[in-house]
């Protein structure tokens, strides 16, 4: 049993551990992984100091014209969210310091990132890809998904943020604009290792680290991909994929929600062009729904042979 604030005690032991490391003086590398789980709901309680630049505050939310949207309950969510990466943004600051004290610093690569986006009253919901309409009211349910749900694959669910410190290698300021994901980690961290990878892995990630050096690859494909399941709540079998000027979202469980996106003009997502006439929308369409069965196939991912 632990007390105290989930976001301070899970930074507690990842400081102990920094701390003991230091102590033992072997000059081993050490590799540490701390998940903070804020700002997953719930977002209370939280420290006072972390509340305190939020409490009584109108806080801009991203869409408030949207149609019937719940905007006292979204204000009050960003206000409680704000708070909750206020604790993670404190405790990332204490790590720091740590380091900083034990003039670990200059050798220590520091990464921060995340496993999912999110939304809070964008398109008219609030949590993650298995969101929640928060408008009043929720639209009626449909076939596999229950009133109040709206599973997505809007970029604020799939994108995340992330920031590296490797001193002597990452430039300040430095931003990487071609698109990595979360398979790229793995390879990433053993090039940043000195650790070779080995041809009979399976690996679908790519080592970012000449990214990070200030090359720019000619051959770097931006594409993203991803898919996503749902089995409770709503049944899904969501699959996405963009090539940064349009986006293709497939429900092979319910094909009557997929969606088409000109992410160019339309960066918000609220337009869906799928149901388009125009040949060269549909020219789009086919080219990416090519695209996206071919990553699927090569994952062995078949919920597309079910339409």
């Amino acid at each position: 049993k632990f007390e105290g604030l989930t976001a301070d005690v899970l930074a507690n032991e990842a400081l102990g551990f920094i701390r003991s490391h230091a102590k033992s003086r072997t000059g081993k590398p050490f590799l540490l992984c701390w998940h903070t789980r804020a700002p997953h709901a719930r977002w209370l309680p939280v420290a006072p100091e972390d509340m305190a630049p939020y409490k009584g505050v109108d806080v801009p939310i991203p869409n408030p014209d949207f149609p019937n949207l719940d905007v006292p309950r979204v204000k009050r969510m960003t206000r409680e969210y704000l708070a909750s990466v206020r604790s993670v943004d404190r405790n990332v600051g204490r790590m720091l310091k740590v380091l900083d004290e034990l003039e670990l610093s200059q050798n220590t690569i520091v990464v921060f990132s995340s496993d999912h986006g999110y939304s809070m009253g964008h398109n008219g919901i609030w949590h993650k890809g298995n969101g929640h309409w928060v408008l009043k009211p929720p639209p009626p349910a449909k076939p596999n998904i229950p009133r109040g749900q709206r599973p997505n694959m809007y970029d604020n669910s799939i994108k995340v943020p992330t920031m590296i410190r490797w001193p002597g290698v990452i430039k300040p300021g430095t931003v990487v604009t071609q698109t990595v994901s979360n398979l790229d980690w793995f390879p990433t961290i053993l090039a940043m290792a000195g650790v070779k990878t080995r041809a009979a892995w399976k690996l679908r990630g790519r080592d970012i680290t000449p990214l990070l050096r200030g090359q720019r690859p000619t051959n770097w494909d931006n594409t993203y991909y991803a898919q996503y399941s749902t089995h409770h709540q709503s049944r899904t079998h969501m699959r996405m994929i963009s090539n940064g000027k349009w986006k293709l979202i497939r429900d092979f469980l319910n094909p009557t929600r997929d969606e088409l996106y000109h992410l160019e003009e339309d960066p918000a997502e609220a337009n869906n062009l799928i149901a388009s006439k125009t040949p060269s929308v549909q020219e789009i369409v086919g080219e990416l729904h090519g695209r996206l069965i071919a990553r699927m196939q090569a994952t062995g991912d078949t919920v597309h042979q079910s339409r």
